[in-house]
């Protein structure tokens, strides 16, 4: 491979402890060059960097796998994916996993399918939606191995967007930084709320870029029907 982003990724890897495959690796270095590339033309990351989006956007995005055990199959939904993070790049590293990106913008969905086109990945679903709104539909309530979600909104917020989402048994993992233990010890009332519990918190030190959290909430029971309301509603009274 003689792409000098797949240097700086190795090294990044190592730093953070994280092994993924050769053909993962190429796979990172297609979407590196389309975000860059894609970049140009609309607003998709302020991190441009090479060492920035090695670090920042994709070992970040692959601490899930370092912290926790994702079954092979699993199926993931990445609420707010944004530019595809960590959602593409948990697919990338696990072609296995059938994910789903959902975003509000369909200008990103669009870039993320050309990522997908580049990367071989053509099971990956995109839902262009909120997810207040895509939370409410029988195809998408409750039908999840897993939720994931990266920078989007406050804990007891997130929560709302993302628990309708995991199926009983389930997991929501949600990837937060320094802040995580005053954003949990807000969010406990919604938690329980929206039929879950606390099963972990892994925290970690992200190299050259600090501390990071993933807060991993089980799906316990339910959640009713009442939820996801508004998008205003859980913006303005969090429950």
């Amino acid at each position: 491979m003689n792409d000098p982003f797949d240097i700086i990724l190795q090294d990044s890897l190592k730093k953070c402890d994280l092994n993924i495959t050769p053909a993962a690796r190429e796979k990172l270095g297609i979407y590196y060059h389309l975000l860059i590339e894609w970049n140009e033309r609309m607003n998709l990351t302020a991190l441009t960097s090479a060492e920035d989006v090695a670090c920042k956007h994709f070992c970040d995005s692959l601490t899930l796998l370092k912290y926790e055990i994702i079954p092979e199959n699993a199926t993931l939904i990445d609420v707010g994916t944004g530019a595809g993070f960590p959602g593409m790049a948990l697919k990338a590293a696990r072609p296995d996993l059938r994910v789903t990106l959902l975003d509000s913008l369909n200008k990103r969905l669009i870039f993320l399918s050309e990522v997908c086109r580049e990367m071989g990945a053509d099971d990956v679903r995109l839902i262009h939606s909120r997810a207040e709104d895509a939370g409410r539909e029988e195809e998408y309530r409750e039908k999840y191995d897993y939720a994931v979600s990266r920078a989007v909104a406050p804990l007891n917020v997130l929560c709302e967007y993302c628990l309708p989402f995991v199926k009983l048994g389930g997991m929501f993992l949600a990837m937060k930084g320094k802040d995580a233990e005053e954003e949990l010890s807000s969010a406990q009332n919604a938690i329980r709320a929206l039929g879950a519990e606390v099963e972990r918190i892994h925290t970690f030190e992200l190299p050259d870029a600090g501390q990071r959290s993933i807060i991993a909430l089980r799906k316990t029971a339910p959640t009713p029907a009442l939820y996801p309301r508004s998008g205003k509603k859980i913006r303005n009274k969090p429950i």
